[in-house]
C-alpha cells in the first residue's frame, strides 16, 4: 500500500509540475492547484516526486534538448521546427525553463517548510541541498532572480512581488544555505547510531538515505558553486576552498565515483528514464548527430590526415558513421548542415534510451577538475604539480564513469585501466601536450560534464573553454554565443520593477547576449567568442 501511494503520489506532483505551470514566481506562490505544506504529514512525500521528476526534466532532458545544442556536443538537424544550435530560442523557451525551475524550486522549499514544521532535520537538509541545486541553475541561466524572497506568497509576508537579488546576493544566500544544510547533516549523523535515515531509505535512488552521502554532495555542489565565482575576487573562492580541503571532518567531499550523485532508476514505472519508451527515430537516427566541435576533442588525426586514435568514451557516446568519425556543422545554415550530416556520428540508442538509464547530477571527475583549475591558479595550495595529479584523477574518473554505459551499445565497449593509461599518454589526453594547461583543464572538463544537465553551457560561458566556433546560421542571435535565457513577457509583467533593476544591474538588454555576473564576458568585458564568415 505505502508503494502505490508512493506512485499515486508521483504521479499526482508530476502533473502539477507539466501542466499546471505558471509563468512567474507570483502565481507559482499562488497557483491553487499546487499541494499546501498543510496537506502533507511527511516531507518525504514531497521528495519522491519532486526529486525524480526534477532529474528527469532538468538534468536528463535539458542534457538532450538544451546543453547538447548550446555546448556543441550534438546538432539537431532534423528540420526547422528545433535550431537551438543557431540559437533560435523565443518566448516560449525562455518561459517553460523559467517555469520548470521555479516549479522545482517551489517543491524544494515546501519539503523544507514541512521538514521544520514536523521536525525532521534530514529531509530539511536534504530540501535545503536540492533547492540549491536547482536555484543555482536557475540564476546561471537567467542572472539575476529572486532567492530569499522566492516562494513566500503562502507565508505571514505574503510577498507576491519578490525582489530580484544581484547574482552575488544569491550566491552569498546559496553557499550560506548549503553551508547550514552541511550543519544539520554532520547533527543527524552525530546523533544517530546510523547515517542512513531507515523512513527515507526506500524512497531515495541515489543515496539510500545515507546522509553521509547527502553531506559529501552537497559540499561538493558548495564546491561547484565557489568556483563557477572563482572569477570574482570578491568572492574569496579560492580561501573558501581551501579552508573546505583543510577541514575534511568538517566539510566531507567526494573522495571516488562510489560518492557520484547519480539517480539509480530502477527502470519500473515510474521510476524510469525520461526516453524510457522514445522510437530510435524520434531520439537520434533523423536528427542527431555529433558535433564536429567534439569530434575535434576525441579524434586524433596523425600528420597524413588519418583518424589513428580515438577517446575510449567516443564509441559509447555516439555510433561511428561509414566514412569514420565524422561530425555535424553546429550552428550552420540549413545547406551546410544538410551537407555535413551525410555521414556524421550519431547518438547511441541503445545506450541512452534505456528504462533504466542513470541520470548524472554531478561527479567525483567535476570535483577533481575544479581542485585541478584551482591549484593551477593558485586559488589553493599544490601549484601545477597537484594540478596535474588532479587532471589525471578526473580523465580517470571520468572513463570509470562511463565504462559500464558501455556494455550497453550494439557492440559492446569496455574502458580498462590500461585505456585510460594511453589515453593520458596521448595527444588527446596528456597534460605535457598542453601548452596552455586551463585549456587543458577546461576541455576535459567539458568532456566529463557531457549528459550532465545544463553544467557544460555554464562552464562554457565562465571558461571560454573549449574555444567554440560560431556557425554561419547564427543570424538569431546576432552571431554572439547566448550568454543566458530572457526573462519571460509575463514575469516582465507582473513584476517589472525587479526586472527593470535586474537589468540595470547586469548591464544590459534582457536578450540573450547581456552576460551574466560570474562570467567571462561579464568580468572581460570582451565578447566570449568572436564570429568570422567561413
Amino acid at each position: 500500500m505505502k508503494t502505490k501511494l508512493l506512485y499515486m503520489g508521483l504521479a499526482i506532483v508530476l502533473g502539477l509540475s507539466t501542466v499546471s505551470c505558471t509563468n512567474d514566481f507570483e502565481s507559482t506562490n499562488t497557483d491553487p492547484n499546487y499541494m499546501n505544506v498543510g496537506d502533507l504529514h511527511n516531507p518525504y512525500e514531497m521528495f519522491e516526486p519532486m526529486f525524480y521528476g526534477m532529474a528527469r526534466s532538468c538534468w536528463t532532458y535539458y542534457s538532450w534538448f538544451w546543453n547538447d545544442e548550446l555546448a556543441q556536443y550534438t546538432v539537431f538537424s532534423g528540420g526547422t521546427t528545433r535550431e537551438e544550435n543557431r540559437y533560435k530560442i523565443g518566448e516560449s523557451n525562455f518561459t517553460s525553463v523559467w517555469n520548470n525551475y521555479c516549479n522545482y524550486g517551489n517543491n524544494c522549499q515546501h519539503m523544507i517548510d514541512m521538514a521544520v514544521k514536523y521536525d525532521v532535520p534530514a529531509a530539511q537538509a536534504v530540501g535545503m541541498t536540492l533547492k540549491v541545486l536547482i536555484m543555482s541553475n536557475l540564476t546561471d541561466i537567467y542572472g539575476d532572480i529572486p532567492y530569499k524572497e522566492a516562494f513566500k506568497a503562502r507565508s505571514e509576508q505574503a510577498i507576491t512581488k519578490p525582489t530580484f537579488e544581484s547574482q552575488k546576493e544569491v550566491y552569498q544566500d546559496m553557499l550560506a544555505d548549503l553551508d547550514s544544510a552541511n550543519n544539520i547533516y554532520a547533527a543527524y549523523i552525530k546523533k544517530n547510531a546510523s547515517s542512513a535515515d531507515a523512513d527515507f531509505a526506500p524512497l531515495d535512488l541515489m543515496y539510500n538515505g545515507d546522509m553521509a552521502k547527502w553531506q559529501k554532495f552537497n559540499n561538493t555542489l558548495r564546491m561547484r558553486l565557489l568556483c563557477r565565482v572563482s572569477g570574482r575576487s570578491e568572492m574569496n573562492a579560492g580561501e573558501q576552498v581551501q579552508h573546505m580541503l583543510d577541514n575534511p571532518s568538517q566539510y566531507p567531499v567526494f573522495t571516488s565515483n562510489s560518492d557520484n550523485a547519480v539517480v539509480n532508476l530502477t527502470g519500473n514505472d515510474p521510476f524510469q528514464s525520461y526516453f524510457h519508451n522514445m522510437l530510435k527515430n524520434d531520439f537520434t537516427s533523423s536528427s542527431y548527430h555529433a558535433a564536429e566541435q567534439v569530434i575535434k576533442l576525441m579524434v586524433y588525426v596523425d600528420s597524413v590526415g588519418i583518424q589513428s586514435y580515438f577517446d575510449p568514451r567516443l564509441p559509447i557516446w555516439f555510433v561511428e558513421g561509414s566514412n569514420g568519425w565524422a561530425g555535424a556543422i553546429s550552428g550552420g545554415t540549413p545547406a551546410e548542415r544538410s551537407e555535413s550530416n551525410g555521414d556524421a556520428a550519431q547518438l547511441n540508442y541503445e545506450v541512452f534510451v534505456r528504462d533504466a538509464a542513470p541520470i548524472n547530477i554531478m561527479d567525483y571527475a567535476e570535483e577533481q577538475f575544479i581542485l585541478a583549475e584551482m591549484s593551477l591558479k593558485g586559488e589553493i595550495t599544490g601549484g601545477e604539480q597537484a594540478a596535474r595529479q588532479y587532471y589525471e584523477n578526473g580523465v580517470r574518473a571520468s572513463m570509470q564513469k562511463w565504462a559500464p554505459w558501455g556494455a550497453f551499445s550494439a557492440t559492446p565497449r569496455a574502458i580498462t585501466d590500461e585505456d585510460i593509461d594511453t589515453y593520458l599518454a596521448s595527444p588527446l589526453g596528456s597534460w605535457d601536450h598542453y601548452a596552455n594547461k586551463e585549456q587543458a583543464i577546461g576541455e576535459q572538463k567539458y568532456l566529463a560534464l557531457f549528459w550532465t544537465g545544463m553544467e557544460a553551457y555554464h562552464e562554457i560561458r565562465r571558461t571560454g573553454y573549449p574555444e567554440l566556433t560560431l556557425g554561419n546560421g547564427t543570424d538569431y542571435n546576432d552571431y554572439q554565443y547566448p550568454q543566458r535565457f530572457a526573462y519571460n513577457n509575463t514575469t516582465v509583467a507582473n513584476n517589472a520593477d525587479q526586472v527593470k533593476a535586474a537589468l540595470a544591474r547586469m548591464g544590459g538588454d534582457n536578450t540573450m547576449k547581456t552576460p551574466v555576473w560570474w562570467s567571462k564576458q561579464a568580468i572581460t568585458g570582451k565578447l566570449l567568442f568572436t564570429y568570422s564568415a567561413h
